[in-house]
């Protein structure tokens, strides 16, 4: 009964290519239906295929994947885009995912992190690594605090406690049933604090809402635990 989710992955390299495929080829839920070498051709690709995932690099040939996530993003807003990289830069962390890609991840990944961010973008989720966000949180905080911010562009938005609660807990990458359990509260409640939160956020995912509240200062940095 249940489908496999589709995938198109974007990539300039072969050999990342390749081992891509054998990687998903062993997996009975998922289904590569596509490969495309720069940004360009995973457009026209994914316009064709209407997969579930696509899984793009961020530096490729003419096109790269920065651009071509926006561009899918805009065309095709269901389809979930996870980067997959050898880039482990601050900056690139949060342009990806200012561009609504639902996770972010480097080449040297285990194979289940990668399956597992495949399987929960596909089902709308967000995975972020806790570290990830941790660096994208502190870079996004030095990078406005060298930069004049528009007058009252941080406190326009107001939440109320519990949509900062839920708002924190999509920063962590919880799920909308751990974020009911851990706040006491059903999961269809959560869903209606998700949707007022993209309403005052002016966005339509999870990553988004953590992008801007991250840019407008609405998410504290998250500490070192030890």
């Amino acid at each position: 009964m249940t489908e496999k989710i589709r995938v198109v992955i974007a990539d300039d390299h072969p050999v990342v290519r390749t081992g891509l495929r054998m990687m998903l080829g062993m997996e009975e839920r998922i289904e590569l239906v596509g490969e495309a070498v720069d940004g360009v051709a995973a457009i026209h690709l994914v316009s064709e295929l209407v997969p579930d995932v696509v899984v793009m690099d961020v530096r490729m040939p003419a096109m790269d994947g920065l651009e071509a996530i926006e561009q899918i993003r805009a065309q095709f807003p269901h389809i979930a885009i996870i980067v997959l990289t050898t880039y482990d830069e601050d900056e690139l962390m949060l342009r990806s995912l200012q561009a609504g890609a639902r996770g972010y991840l480097l080449k040297e990944s285990d194979v289940e992190v990668v399956l597992q961010a495949i399987e929960r973008a596909a089902r709308g989720e967000m995975l972020v690594q806790p570290e990830t966000i941790r660096r994208v949180l502190d870079y996004a905080a030095r990078r406005s605090a060298s930069a004049l911010l528009p007058a009252g562009s941080i406190h326009e938005v107001q939440l109320t406690e519990r949509e900062q609660e839920v708002l924190s807990a999509l920063a962590a990458g919880e799920r909308n049933k751990e974020i009911g359990a851990r706040l006491g509260i059903t999961r269809r409640t959560v869903e209606s604090y998700l949707n007022s939160l993209y309403a005052k956020l002016n966005v339509d995912s999870r990553a988004a809402a953590v992008m801007v509240a991250i840019e407008r200062g609405l998410l504290p940095r998250r500490r070192e635990e030890t």
